[in-house]
């Protein structure tokens, strides 16, 4: 059964090319490099944000609240419509993340996130999540947002088994054509050069990254993928009304 679980403290960075390289070259020395990555180099990662008609989740997310959540699906790289993907609900509650996600055919997922309804459980699929997922889709009025990807390069810790640190650049985002399968274009997130890394753990950041963190003078930061999107978004009406 295709379930994952994760409970998890999630750290942020930003830093431009040469830095990223610098430090990637360094993190070899602890961890391994993704599965993917050793066969195609970075991953495409596509992501489909559903939020209500006023854009309530990302506005209680942004408002940083001790309680939030998010509901997206995801795939890794461009599915086709009977392509697997996962149905995610990611939730926080004071610092610590829990995500959990099931697999569904595309086009099941579609169906789903529109109707409500569960479809027959099938290889991969875990009822529990799907019910969890229904119970939000019951309180709130959502529908496709955002589409959000980017290209990913990510280490798993070789002694520390929890600990995960990705990289990603090239976001790219669209609030029209919100369907997988058009494919990757649209708006940059951020200027070209520029690399976030994300550092997730369920346990305390190891010492020897403290340090190269340190070293490279690399500072945590308040990000969100989709919360910047958002807020890029309001700018033309933000600059409409100040002109007015």
């Amino acid at each position: 059964m295709a379930i994952e679980v994760f409970n998890r403290y999630e750290n942020k960075y930003m830093m431009d090319e040469a830095v990223c390289e610098k430090l990637r070259h360094r993190l070899a020395e602890y961890m391994e490099p993704d599965k993917h990555n050793n066969r195609h180099g970075a991953y495409a990662i596509c992501n489909l944000y559903y939020d209500t008609p006023d854009s309530f989740l990302i506005r209680n997310s942004l408002a940083k609240p001790v309680y939030k959540e998010k509901l997206r699906v995801r795939s890794y790289g461009v599915p086709e419509r009977d392509g697997r993907v996962y149905v995610e609900i990611k939730k926080k509650f004071c610092g610590l993340v829990n995500k959990r996600r099931s697999a569904l055919p595309l086009d099941e997922a579609y169906r789903f996130l529109a109707t409500g309804v569960i479809p027959k459980i099938g290889d991969g699929m875990n009822p529990q999540v799907l019910s969890e997922i229904q119970y939000v889709l019951e309180q709130h009025e959502l529908r496709p947002q955002v589409f959000l990807a980017y290209e990913r390069l990510a280490f798993f810790g070789t002694g520390q088994h929890d600990l995960r640190v990705s990289f990603d650049t090239n976001i790219t985002t669209r609030r029209t054509d919100l369907r997988f399968e058009s494919g990757i274009y649209g708006e940059k997130l951020l200027p070209s050069g520029k690399w976030l890394m994300e550092v997730k753990t369920a346990e305390s950041i190891p010492l020897w990254l403290c340090r190269l963190l340190s070293e490279y003078e690399i500072y945590p930061i308040s990000f969100s993928k989709y919360g910047t999107e958002y807020k890029h978004s309001l700018a033309p009406e933000i600059s409409a009304k100040q002109a007015s």
